[in-house]
């Protein structure tokens, strides 16, 4: 997929020169640092992406990673799309569940979403695979964009209502600083929330752990939950408990970083388990990442602004 608030085909287009297989962190170098991680209290890994069921023998890291004692929990999100193929062995190798995005059932819309021909039957279809292969709860990540796909909120909420699986309803981010992201896109969780009440009553629950991103509600007649990720309107910074690992090994403390600290050069200079791990708890211990709080409090005074990537 080239999703228009991910991968825009103006910024990732046929001539963007993506990274070399050499560049990208190998599974083992990938275990390493999640191992230093689980030693220093991280308890849940995320297989993320891009598209990660692209990589090559991904059940294999799976496996490596589910083997961790301490280790809580394993979990992958991904398009849907290859899931059909991978489902089984993915839960095999270990995987405890899934996300799945897909942010309309209308294909028109969909399609325009994804700028790939993708349709909303194949996600669908990897939903079932992953339900049949026992990866759950299974999560629908749904990105709102206002004017895009607005319009599916209760068509989403009303086809998963009484499945098991949960919707989470993500207000439009400026992810990468590529997107073209605007306030007046932005469709507050707040609304999310209301549009649904008046047509499925719901009510609040409390989060699962500390640092949860999605806001828990549940529906009165006990069809399941929603969750919705207030991350424009609500930042979470002061509560964030998240680290992000890139394909190239750069550490980042904050999902709208734009720079993040070389822990490749640290693997392949020769660096060892202790050096790796002080690194990592500086990092940590110092990191001051408020983007989401300090992009709030600037759109705020200056409602009108907007933010737009560069060359596109």
């Amino acid at each position: 997929m080239r999703c228009t608030y991910c991968m825009p085909k103006e910024v990732f287009g046929r001539d963007y020169q993506f990274l070399e297989h050499d560049h990208l962190l190998s599974f083992e170098e990938i275990t390493r640092i999640v191992q230093i991680f689980v030693s220093l209290g991280g308890r849940k890994v995320r297989v993320t992406g891009g598209e990660p069921l692209l990589r090559r023998q991904l059940p294999r890291l799976i496996e490596t990673l589910a083997d961790m004692p301490d280790l809580e929990d394993l979990t992958l999100t991904t398009n849907g799309v290859l899931l059909p193929q991978y489902a089984q062995a993915l839960a095999n190798a270990g995987l405890k569940r899934v996300t799945v995005s897909l942010d309309s059932l209308d294909d028109a819309v969909f399609q325009a979403m994804n700028d790939a021909g993708i349709t909303v039957d194949q996600v669908l279809e990897g939903i079932e695979a992953a339900a049949k292969a026992g990866l759950k709860p299974i999560k629908i990540n749904t990105v709102v964009k206002k004017g895009v796909n607005d319009q599916s909120i209760m068509d989403l909420a009303r086809h998963f209502h009484g499945s098991g699986h949960i919707v989470r309803f993500i207000e439009f981010m400026d992810v990468g600083a590529t997107n073209g992201w605007r306030l007046d896109d932005v469709v507050p969780a707040c609304q999310i929330v209301d549009r649904i009440n008046a047509d499925l009553p719901i009510e609040p629950l409390e989060p699962n752990y500390q640092g949860e991103v999605a806001g828990r509600w549940r529906y009165r007649d006990g069809g399941g939950e929603i969750g919705v990720i207030a991350s424009v309107s609500e930042p979470f910074c002061s509560n964030c408990t998240r680290a992000r690992l890139s394909a190239d090994g750069k550490l980042y403390t904050c999902l709208f970083a734009s720079e993040g600290h070389d822990l490749r050069a640290l693997l392949r200079g020769g660096a060892s388990e202790n050096d790796l791990t002080q690194s990592i708890r500086s990092i940590w211990r110092d990191r001051t990442d408020r983007y989401s709080q300090l992009r709030t409090a600037q759109t705020l005074q200056q409602p009108k602004v907007e933010m737009s990537y560069i060359g596109g």
